[in-house]
Protein backbone atom coordinates (compact mmCIF):
# COMPACT_ATOMS: atom_id res chain seq x y z
CA UNK A 1 0.00 0.00 0.00
CA UNK A 2 2.55 2.67 0.71
CA UNK A 3 4.38 2.71 -2.19
CA UNK A 4 1.28 2.76 -4.57
CA UNK A 5 -0.36 5.93 -1.98
CA UNK A 6 3.26 7.43 -2.11
CA UNK A 7 3.36 7.42 -5.73
CA UNK A 8 -0.53 8.82 -6.34
CA UNK A 9 0.68 11.44 -4.05
CA UNK A 10 3.53 12.25 -5.93
CA UNK A 11 1.25 12.48 -9.06
CA UNK A 12 -1.05 15.01 -7.69
CA UNK A 13 1.74 16.99 -5.97
CA UNK A 14 2.93 17.29 -9.93
CA UNK A 15 -0.14 17.46 -11.32
CA UNK A 16 -1.97 20.40 -9.42
CA UNK A 17 1.36 22.02 -7.09
CA UNK A 18 0.02 22.58 -3.73
CA UNK A 19 -0.02 20.78 -0.42
CA UNK A 20 -3.07 22.72 0.57
CA UNK A 21 -6.33 20.57 1.30
CA UNK A 22 -8.75 23.01 0.41
CA UNK A 23 -6.81 23.64 -2.90
CA UNK A 24 -6.76 20.30 -3.67
CA UNK A 25 -10.46 19.79 -3.82
CA UNK A 26 -10.92 22.89 -5.93
CA UNK A 27 -8.10 21.40 -8.20
CA UNK A 28 -9.81 17.97 -8.59
CA UNK A 29 -13.36 19.77 -8.95
CA UNK A 30 -15.14 19.17 -5.40
CA UNK A 31 -17.90 21.69 -3.78
CA UNK A 32 -16.77 22.27 -0.50
CA UNK A 33 -19.21 23.41 2.46
CA UNK A 34 -18.70 23.80 5.83
CA UNK A 35 -21.66 22.95 7.84
CA UNK A 36 -22.70 23.67 11.50
CA UNK A 37 -24.96 20.43 11.93
CA UNK A 38 -22.82 17.97 13.94
CA UNK A 39 -21.65 18.40 17.74
CA UNK A 40 -17.89 19.18 17.43
CA UNK A 41 -17.13 15.49 18.65
CA UNK A 42 -19.18 14.12 16.21
CA UNK A 43 -19.20 13.59 12.15
CA UNK A 44 -16.40 15.24 11.00
CA UNK A 45 -16.77 15.54 7.57
CA UNK A 46 -18.14 13.25 4.61
CA UNK A 47 -17.65 13.32 0.73
CA UNK A 48 -20.77 12.02 -1.66
CA UNK A 49 -21.09 11.95 -5.19
CA UNK A 50 -24.27 13.39 -6.50
CA UNK A 51 -25.11 13.23 -10.54
CA UNK A 52 -21.28 13.12 -10.50
CA UNK A 53 -20.16 16.24 -8.93
CA UNK A 54 -17.99 15.85 -6.01
CA UNK A 55 -19.07 17.07 -2.61
CA UNK A 56 -16.80 17.19 0.25
CA UNK A 57 -18.64 18.59 3.52
CA UNK A 58 -16.27 19.89 6.74
CA UNK A 59 -17.43 19.77 10.26
CA UNK A 60 -17.75 23.90 10.69
CA UNK A 61 -17.42 23.48 14.41
CA UNK A 62 -14.24 22.08 14.16
CA UNK A 63 -10.90 24.36 14.72
CA UNK A 64 -9.23 25.35 11.91
CA UNK A 65 -6.35 23.06 12.17
CA UNK A 66 -9.17 20.29 12.57
CA UNK A 67 -10.87 21.55 9.27
CA UNK A 68 -7.97 21.86 7.25
CA UNK A 69 -6.79 17.97 8.44
CA UNK A 70 -10.34 16.59 7.56
CA UNK A 71 -10.81 18.12 4.31
CA UNK A 72 -7.64 16.53 3.23
CA UNK A 73 -8.61 13.39 4.53
CA UNK A 74 -12.24 13.57 2.49
CA UNK A 75 -9.98 14.75 -0.47
CA UNK A 76 -7.92 11.52 -0.20
CA UNK A 77 -11.31 9.35 -0.20
CA UNK A 78 -12.21 11.49 -3.20
CA UNK A 79 -9.15 11.00 -5.32
CA UNK A 80 -8.31 7.36 -3.75
CA UNK A 81 -12.36 5.67 -3.51
CA UNK A 82 -14.21 7.74 -6.24
CA UNK A 83 -15.63 4.37 -7.79
CA UNK A 84 -16.23 2.98 -4.28
CA UNK A 85 -18.49 6.10 -3.54
CA UNK A 86 -20.33 5.77 -6.68
CA UNK A 87 -20.76 1.67 -6.30
CA UNK A 88 -22.07 2.68 -3.22
CA UNK A 89 -25.85 2.77 -2.46
CA UNK A 90 -25.74 6.42 -1.20
CA UNK A 91 -22.85 7.12 -2.76
CA UNK A 92 -21.42 8.51 0.18
CA UNK A 93 -18.54 7.96 2.72
CA UNK A 94 -18.86 9.78 6.41
CA UNK A 95 -15.83 10.56 8.93
CA UNK A 96 -16.51 10.32 12.46
CA UNK A 97 -13.01 9.42 13.27
CA UNK A 98 -10.53 10.58 11.00
CA UNK A 99 -7.04 8.35 11.77
CA UNK A 100 -8.71 5.11 11.65
CA UNK A 101 -6.32 2.47 11.13
CA UNK A 102 -8.65 -0.28 11.10
CA UNK A 103 -10.33 0.11 7.97
CA UNK A 104 -8.67 -0.07 5.01
CA UNK A 105 -10.66 2.57 3.08
CA UNK A 106 -9.91 5.17 6.42
CA UNK A 107 -6.68 3.92 6.14
CA UNK A 108 -5.35 4.91 2.65
CA UNK A 109 -6.79 7.96 3.39
CA UNK A 110 -5.19 9.26 6.42
CA UNK A 111 -1.82 7.80 4.75
CA UNK A 112 -2.33 9.65 1.62
CA UNK A 113 -3.28 12.55 3.89
CA UNK A 114 -0.07 12.38 5.79
CA UNK A 115 2.25 11.89 2.21
CA UNK A 116 0.44 15.16 1.07
CA UNK A 117 0.59 17.06 3.96
CA UNK A 118 4.34 16.81 5.15
CA UNK A 119 7.41 15.92 2.52
CA UNK A 120 9.49 13.33 3.79
CA UNK A 121 12.72 16.16 3.91
CA UNK A 122 10.59 18.24 6.07
CA UNK A 123 9.74 15.02 8.53
CA UNK A 124 13.85 13.92 8.36
CA UNK A 125 14.84 17.85 9.29
CA UNK A 126 12.39 18.08 12.08
CA UNK A 127 13.43 14.70 13.94
CA UNK A 128 16.72 16.08 13.98
CA UNK A 129 15.91 19.35 15.25
CA UNK A 130 13.42 18.07 18.01
CA UNK A 131 13.72 17.31 21.21
CA UNK A 132 10.78 14.00 20.26
CA UNK A 133 8.31 12.28 18.27
CA UNK A 134 5.34 14.89 19.15
CA UNK A 135 7.81 18.36 19.71
CA UNK A 136 8.84 17.35 15.47
CA UNK A 137 4.33 17.02 14.57
CA UNK A 138 4.16 20.33 16.57
CA UNK A 139 7.18 21.50 14.55
CA UNK A 140 5.50 20.37 11.18
CA UNK A 141 2.18 21.57 11.95
CA UNK A 142 0.51 18.33 12.37
CA UNK A 143 -1.09 16.22 14.65
CA UNK A 144 0.69 12.97 16.13
CA UNK A 145 -1.15 10.46 14.77
CA UNK A 146 -1.41 12.04 11.61
CA UNK A 147 2.60 11.72 12.18
CA UNK A 148 2.56 8.63 13.18
CA UNK A 149 1.17 7.87 9.42
CA UNK A 150 3.90 9.58 7.74
CA UNK A 151 6.75 7.60 9.54
CA UNK A 152 4.65 4.51 9.21
CA UNK A 153 4.97 5.43 5.21
CA UNK A 154 8.46 6.33 5.54
CA UNK A 155 9.32 3.26 7.04
CA UNK A 156 7.53 0.87 4.08
CA UNK A 157 9.76 2.94 1.44
CA UNK A 158 13.35 1.89 3.68
CA UNK A 159 14.01 5.13 5.09
CA UNK A 160 15.78 4.39 9.24
CA UNK A 161 12.93 6.54 11.14
CA UNK A 162 11.66 5.08 14.31
CA UNK A 163 7.69 5.18 14.89
CA UNK A 164 7.18 5.57 18.99
CA UNK A 165 3.61 5.03 19.02
CA UNK A 166 0.91 2.82 17.28
CA UNK A 167 -1.61 4.21 14.51
CA UNK A 168 -4.22 5.74 16.25
CA UNK A 169 -7.67 4.80 15.16
CA UNK A 170 -9.81 7.25 17.74
CA UNK A 171 -8.07 10.36 17.95
CA UNK A 172 -10.30 13.47 17.15
CA UNK A 173 -12.85 11.55 18.66
CA UNK A 174 -10.95 11.47 22.11
CA UNK A 175 -10.40 15.94 22.03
Amino acid sequence: MGNFIYSKVGDILKKYGTRNPYELLEAIGAVTRLSDAYPRDGLKGYCIILNRCAYAVINGKLCEADRRIAAGHEAAHLILHREQIMRSPVKALQDFNLYDSTVRVEREANSFLADFLVADEDVLEAMTAADDYFAAARGLSVPAPLFAFKLYSMMQRGYQVRNPVELESRFLGRQ
